[in-house]
């Protein structure tokens, strides 16, 4: 029996450890032949790279990977990122966009290279292999003269959702994604390209401050934090069983997923006269806000109170 991503090219950023490794091992469990990015080297001078080790662990189980150590907030390096792909196994079919970097701190006592690097890495690095991988898409498409097999998994937060008050530059970047997110669906559905954002939970190194307070069981139960929850999910967003499934944003952690649903307007107010003045915007919205509770924003904190179960 065929895998469901038999033959077909994906490429998982920030793939060396943590999610974006249990990402490209599932991808390659799938059948997907993996380009495995991630930055950097190793520690040592005996020690491999983290996505050369990940690309290893693909080639020891029999699947096909190669690894690539470029910044994808780097315009140029991503698109080399693509290319690597293209020129290796022939095409590209997946991108899943994990890349990212936590600098963390209140609003009033951020640095402007805090905002800049977070939002570098994060937002910037999804623009970047997007607009490559798209437009490998296109061309095919145009050539083939009909729809092609594309698929994008973003990776947002429950920081944008919730709205996280310690990591305004991170909540305002997986904010700005899930914008990116749905202005690519719409503008790929024709080429039979989908894009879709997720938003997992899961203990890595880049969140072990942040879930410090949950420790892993240590009776041997599965980590309700552990990524292997999360990349499942990947593969099917990834597979052709997900072709209607474009420009949606779901959580997923735990053994749970949850599709959010798309703003919906609360509430709405005409003039009587031909502009409103302050007057009437007083009389209007002020006693709206009244019989409202007051720490309601247009956050969805209840988000993190979702569990398996």
């Amino acid at each position: 029996m065929a895998q469901p991503l038999e033959g077909l090219t994906a490429i998982v950023t920030g793939a060396g450890r943590g999610l974006g490794r249990a990402e490209a091992l599932e991808l390659a469990r799938l059948g997907a032949r993996v380009v495995v990015n991630d930055l950097g080297g190793g520690s040592g001078t005996a020690s491999a790279a983290p996505a050369e080790e990940v690309a290893e662990a693909i080639r020891a189980a029999g699947g096909q990977a190669v690894a690539h150590l470029g910044d994808v907030a780097d315009h140029q390096q991503a698109g080399a990122l693509v290319q690597l792909a293209i020129d290796t196994y022939g095409r590209l079919d997946i991108l899943v966009n994990n890349a990212g970097i936590l600098r963390d701190r209140m609003v009033f006592s951020m640095t402007e290279d805090e905002w800049d690097s977070v939002i570098r890495v994060h937002l910037k690095g999804h623009f970047n292999t997007t607009h490559f991988a798209a437009a490998h898409w296109r061309a095919r498409s145009k050539e083939a003269g009909g729809p092609v097999h594309g698929r994008i998994v973003n990776t947002s937060s429950e920081a944008f959702l919730a709205g996280s008050a310690g990591q305004p530059n991170y909540a305002a970047a997986k904010g700005g994604i899930v914008g990116l997110t749905t202005s690519t669906a719409l503008a790929l559905a024709k080429y039979g390209v989908t894009a879709n954002a997720i938003c997992p939970r899961a203990r890595t190194r880049m969140t072990e401050d942040v879930f410090a307070g949950f420790p892993a069981p240590d009776d041997g139960g599965v980590d309700p934090l552990a990524p292997e929850h999360v990349a499942p999910l990947v593969g099917y967003l990834a597979s052709p069983a997900a072709a209607r499934v474009n420009g949606q944003l779901l959580v997923v952690h735990g053994g749970m997923v949850a599709i959010a649903e798309r703003p919906r307007i609360a509430a709405k107010f005409d003039t009587a006269g031909e502009v409103f003045s302050y007057e009437e915007l007083d009389g209007l919205l002020t006693p709206y806000y009244d019989g409202r509770p007051a720490h309601e924003t247009f956050a969805a904190s209840e988000v993190l109170g979702l569990k398996h179960g």
